[in-house]
């Protein structure tokens, strides 16, 4: 599966890409029809303290699930964007199941 990782107006390091990898790959193992994941990173320059936030797409056959999270570090957004994302798909599966 391929994980895209863009940092906007910044340059990303090595060590946050591979947590970023290491996080969506433990989510798309969860369900074997993933195609890719892009993940965005912003700097929000409106608010002082929490101005870290990451986007998750996760592709797959039919839709894609997305997820949003600000959080004070990047590794805290990315975090709780893949536990939302643990939980979209949960639900999908139990409603493919349930077709």
């Amino acid at each position: 599966m391929k994980v895209s990782i863009s940092s906007l107006h910044f340059k990303a390091d090595v060590k946050l890409e591979d947590f970023i990898r290491e996080k969506v790959s433990k989510v798309s193992n969860l369900f074997d029809g993933v195609i890719a994941s892009d993940v965005t990173l912003k700097l929000d320059q409106s608010t002082p303290n929490e101005n870290k936030i990451a986007e998750i797409r996760i592709q797959i056959p039919g839709n894609d699930l997305f997820a949003k999270k600000q959080a004070k570090t990047f590794e805290e957004a990315v975090d709780s964007a893949a536990d939302a994302l643990k939980k979209q798909i949960t639900r999908h599966k139990e409603k493919v199941k349930g077709l």
